[in-house]
Formats: structure tokens, sequence, C-alpha cells
């Protein structure tokens, strides 16, 4: 835990110094609600298709992190300095799928009240509760699989591209899991309560791929 810890506290550190990767996230998210209400050409919007916009704009923000996760141990040699280091190999995907998830939940507490502003319908009070609720399982799913992803995409020349190929079609499960719990929250007429299928779904799905990533992330540091 000592080891998750200091290198969370890294992640973050150079986050706060450089301010390179959350803003980017937050104005991504912003021009792209601003995009849809013009698009749409509506006032606003409920329901699912609220649902749709915000889960996949959360999405595509959330691969700016992806793509630079594992960016400084790459260019300044710290994959060699910790496969040096006694210590367990999974603290580090357990530290970067909390910085990610840290990274979507700052994110989150900006663009959510964005998009009530620009284009929701419903006021967000009577779901506020059922919508954390969804969102942190989705958040662990991006951290996740995010981790993992960019992981294997670091070590190659085009992993910008490399990652979103191979994240997206892992995370298409999650994304219609949320889409799905989200829609009914954001409807006019909302009971506040998310579909416990797709609650259950997520938590399932979180915890597959929680175990995938801890069996197979040693074999990717090694190669």
């Amino acid at each position: 835990m000592r080891t998750v810890v200091t290198l969370l506290r890294k992640d973050l550190l150079l986050e706060l110094r450089a301010l390179e990767t959350v803003p980017a996230m937050i104005l991504f998210s912003i021009v792209t609600f601003v995009i849809f209400h013009f698009a749409l050409n509506r006032e606003a919007i409920d329901g699912q298709l609220a649902a749709g916009v915000l889960t996949a704009t959360l999405l595509f923000a959330s691969m700016l992190a992806i793509n630079r996760l594992f960016v400084a141990e790459r260019e300044q040699g710290g994959f060699d300095a910790f496969l040096l280091a006694p210590v367990e190999r999974s603290a580090l995907l357990v530290a970067k799928a909390a910085a990610l998830c840290l990274f979507l939940v700052v994110l989150e507490l900006i663009a959510v009240p964005a998009f009530d502003v620009l284009l929701l319908g419903p006021a967000l009070g009577p779901a506020l509760l059922g919508l954390i609720a969804v969102l942190a399982l989705a958040d662990v799913a991006l951290a996740v699989i995010g981790t993992l992803v960019s992981a294997i995409a670091v070590h190659a020349r085009a992993r910008e591209v490399i990652g979103p190929v191979i994240g997206l079609p892992l995370l298409i499960p999650a994304l219609i899991a949320t889409a799905r719990a989200l829609g009914p929250l954001l409807a006019a007429h909302t009971t506040g309560t998310p579909p416990s299928r797709w609650i259950a779904f997520l938590g399932l799905y979180d915890l597959v791929f929680a175990l995938l990533a801890y069996a197979v992330f040693d074999f990717l540091l090694e190669d």
C-alpha cells in the first residue's frame, strides 16, 4: 500500500505541476456539449438521448488521459526503475488506475453541471445519488481498462491510435450498461433509482476486468 500511495502521489504531483491532462479533458467535454447543444437544435434533451450524449462525451474525454497515462514512465525511464525496485508489480497497476479514476472524478465534477446547464432538461436533484453510483462504477471500468490498454499501447509508436482501437471494443459492454442505467435517471419523470440489472452488470464487469488486469499486468511490464 505504501508503494501505491507513493506512485499515486507522484502522478498527482506531476499533473498539478503540468496541468496537461485534466484541463484538456474538461475543455473537450464542454466543447462537445456546446456542439451537441447547437447540432441537435433542441432546447433540452432527456432520457436515453441525454444518457447517450453524456456517456459518449465522458468516454472520449477519458481517452485523452488514457493515452498519456504511462508517457512519463516511457520517456523518463520509469519502467526500468520500477522493475529494478523490490516492490510488487501490481502496485503500479493500482496506482495508475486510481490516478485515472481521480482524473475522471474531477472531470465529472465540472462536466456534469455543464451538461445540466447546456443540454439537460430535467433537474439533476432527484437522480443525483443514482447518478453518482452509476458514474462511480463506470469510472472504475474506464480506469481498469484504460490502465491495461495504456500499458499495452505505450510501447507502440502510434500509441494514440492503438489505445482507442484496443480500448473501445473492450469498453463497449460497460458503456452500454452505463447509458442504459443513466437513461431512467435523466428522464423527465425519474424515480431516482437506476435499474438494478445494469448496476449489477457494471459491478460484475468491473470485478472481472480488475482480476484480468491484475493477472496479466506483470507480463505487460516485462515485455
